[in-house]
């Protein structure tokens, strides 16, 4: 406000300025046209004031002298809303990205072509992230974290990549091998499962926290922890748990216990079938976290002079112009 009522001072100052000088221009002319009649009066003048050309001329003046008055006092009032900073306001809705993701991939062969699918999609994700952070664990008969959670994304990508390629056997010892086959048995997703919601670090972080679980849920030995077990923890650190599950429909119970966990920590379980793919399922998790962390609605003030500006622009361009014209 103080900057506000120093700009108008200024601008009243500049405009009382030019008034005092064309003031005393028009007062020297006139001392000087007074002057030069004592030394050379003209008769009649009185009839050439009558003429139609004089009165038209005088006409013209008379206006353009009212028009630079008037555009003296448009530039001014104008150059006053600039000095006030005129504002506007607008409703928005804010979407907070702070979200924490882990992938949490079952590497039992039977869920290879699965895996390679959501690394595939969470690639192609990538350009649009902003905020979010990935982290990548798999497991078999032993979890093991690729990478932790981390908003690099080059960083990211390099490692989804790797991991991909690594179902290609292509080496004698894959890399989704390393360090997963050190338990007994296979597809232990007790473990897995809780490995993967150990992984989400500052608990105390306003954040939202999902696991995308892709598994196909055919346990083959005895896990450290339980299903249940893991989703208790899950629930209990705010970890919502996303199951995908291929062979959904293949054995009932089993399928009912996956989703019967991913429940109850408040996510779901998807099962793939023709017409359903990963990216399909990812988008719906995606679309459910962003609900959650919509903000409340907000009134942001902003300054808006351009307009202002503009016409004070021409009020002052025009003002120079016809001052130019008149030739004071």
């Amino acid at each position: 406000m103080a900057l506000a009522n120093g700009w108008l001072v200024l601008v009243g100052v500049g405009v009382l300025l030019v008034a005092l000088v064309v003031g005393l221009v028009l007062g020297l002319r006139r001392r000087g046209h007074a002057a030069g009649g004592d030394r050379a009066r003209i008769a009649r003048a009185e009839r050439l004031r009558s003429l139609p050309a004089f009165r038209e001329a005088l006409s013209r003046r008379i206006l353009a002298l009212s028009g630079i008055l008037l555009l003296g006092a448009l530039t001014v009032v104008t150059a006053g809303v600039v000095a006030a900073r005129p504002m506007s306001s607008q409703t928005i809705q804010p979407v907070d990205t702070s979200r924490d993701i882990m992938l949490c991939l079952d590497v039992s062969g039977s869920m290879s072509e699965v895996d390679v699918e959501v690394l595939t999609v969470f690639e192609e994700l990538l350009d649009g992230f902003e905020g979010e952070r990935i982290g990548l664990t798999i497991f078999n008969s032993s979890p093991v974290q690729i990478f932790p959670l981390t908003d690099d994304y080059d960083f990211i990508r390099t490692h989804l990549e790797s991991i991909r390629e690594s179902f290609d056997f292509v080496e004698q010892v894959p890399e989704h091998w390393v360090g997963t086959l050190n338990g007994n048995g296979a597809s232990l997703i007790g473990d897995g499962l809780a490995a993967c919601a150990l992984g989400f670090d500052h608990p105390d972080d306003e954040r939202s926290r999902s696991v995308i679980f892709a598994t196909d849920n055919e346990v083959n030995g005895a896990s450290i922890v339980t299903l249940e077990e893991a989703a208790a923890y899950a629930a209990s650190n705010g970890v919502r748990v996303f199951a995908l599950n291929p062979v959904e429909g293949k054995d009932a119970d089993v399928s009912a216990e996956l989703a019967a966990a991913a429940e109850a920590t408040g996510g779901a379980a998807f099962g793939l079938r023709e017409t359903t793919t990963v990216g399909d399922i990812v988008e719906q998790v995606r679309e459910q976290d962003a609900t959650e962390l919509r903000g409340e609605a907000q009134v942001v003030w902003t300054d808006t002079p351009n307009l202002w500006i503009v016409v004070t622009s021409i009020a002052l361009l025009s003002f120079v112009v016809l001052l130019w014209r008149v030739r004071l």
